[in-house]
């Protein structure tokens, strides 16, 4: 799946929204509630689009989300611009990515208490949506951070997956 095809996709009917925000909401979700709905997730990035309207590409990104954090082969990964875009093009999808994902941990998940763990990592997603991509010159050596922060939170991703799954499951659709 094309990553500007989605965004594209997105853009049409939330111009402020990005592919890698809508991924990482629907990482979040899914993260809390394995079972969550695709339905769930569209209404919080559309709310009162009509879901007919909602093009069948984003259906597909929801399930293939949800099939790779389901599996434990470490398949998963980020739905990020590739390598050909620009660092601080990918830099700032990686900061919109991270909202996305505490905004989906955030609306799915009605457990109040967090083991140590998962608060550690949520205080590491929320530092990484404080990166400035102008910053972001296209040096070796911000490509391999770059590369080291996303490797870190597909690990984190399955971690907090693991944690949420021994909680009680929240009741979202």
């Amino acid at each position: 799946m094309a990553y500007q095809t989605v965004n594209a996709a997105i853009i049409q009917l939330e111009p402020q929204l990005t592919a890698a925000e809508a991924h990482g909401m629907a990482t979040g979700i899914l993260c809390v509630n394995s079972k969550a709905l695709a339905s769930y997730w569209l209404d919080e990035l559309f709310g009162d689009t009509p879901s007919e309207n909602y093009p069948p590409i984003l259906l597909g990104l929801f399930t293939q989300t949800q099939q790779l954090l389901a599996e434990d082969d470490y398949d998963f990964t980020l739905f990020l611009p590739d390598d050909e875009q620009p660092l601080n093009y990918r830099v700032a999808a990686l900061r919109d990515w991270c909202q996305g994902f505490l905004f989906g941990v955030g609306t799915a998940n009605l457990v109040a208490g967090y083991s140590e763990d998962t608060r550690e990592i949520l205080k590491d997603v929320v530092e990484i949506t404080k990166l400035d991509n102008d910053d972001a010159a296209d040096a070796e050596e911000n490509e391999q951070a770059f590369m080291e922060i996303t490797e870190y939170l597909k690990a984190a991703v399955l971690l907090l997956r693991d944690n949420f799954a021994s909680q009680p499951s929240p009741k979202i659709h």
